[in-house]
């Protein structure tokens, strides 16, 4: 059997690195010169990449057009302030959810909520199987109860607060920035970094507990491992993987 899969929607995420020496003479914006640009494989993309890092394989069930929808954020290339973001979007096709192979080990569910995974494609995907690992952007319900955990942050826990009945609060992992984590009940604290970039750490989060809890079944030692993965990460520029 095979160990993880990875199923949700991707992107590219590109960064133009740009020097804004003057304003504008007609309003009052920075003019950008562009010095140079990198960009990786997003999203979900990114999380089984984080994966791959840890370990020597991982799947990936995703949009098959991720190529043509981007995240470009414009950044000064000293202080690495980012100025604004521009997203091209495509039409995302839904998931055929009953021609799934579920034989994996664990399965991490990625949705960024564009369309490729509706609720009842990931309560049907859990009522499958017993160990899913759950990151979503979507107000969490009753259709989230028999995932093994949630990772969700800050935003995506006050948005859905009022909707987390005591079977979903066991399950969840609330992740906090520089606060760290909780998880029922119990502050899992990080050590104070250097923050460069906090893109794509979300998911290097949800890659390196996966990978320990496959190797110690122990979701406290995973919460530990992944804080000190994403607080690595965050230290370097753009989205990085461990």
């Amino acid at each position: 059997m095979k160990k993880v899969l990875v199923i949700g929607e991707s992107c590219r995420d590109v960064f133009v690195y740009c020097k804004a020496a003057r304003l504008c003479p007609d309003v009052p914006v920075p003019v950008l010169n562009i010095l140079d640009t990198a960009e990786n494989a997003g999203m979900a993309k990114n999380v089984q990449r984080n994966i791959l890092s840890l370990m020597p394989e991982c799947d990936i069930l995703t949009n098959n057009n991720w190529t043509q929808i981007a995240k470009t954020r414009y950044v000064d290339e000293q202080s690495n302030h980012m100025f604004f973001r521009v997203d091209s979007t495509h039409d995302i096709d839904r998931i055929d959810i009953h021609s799934l192979n579920l034989e994996y080990e664990l399965i991490v569910i990625s949705d960024y909520n564009k369309g490729f995974l509706h609720s009842e494609d990931i309560e049907y995907i859990c009522s499958r199987h017993d160990n899913v690992f759950l990151d979503t952007k979507k107000v969490l319900g009753q259709w989230a109860n028999n995932s093994r955990y949630i990772k969700i942050n800050d935003f995506e826990y006050k948005n859905s607060q009022q909707f987390i009945t005591n079977p979903l609060r066991k399950k969840i992992i609330h992740t906090q920035g520089s606060k760290g984590c909780e998880f029922r009940g119990k502050n899992y604290p990080v050590k104070k970094v250097d923050v460069k970039d906090s893109s794509g750490a979300g998911d290097t989060f949800m890659a390196a507990l996966v990978v320990s809890y496959l190797s110690s079944g122990d979701i406290e030692h995973s919460v530990i491992e992944a804080n000190r993965c994403a607080s690595e990460v965050v230290k370097k520029r753009g989205v990085s993987t461990i």
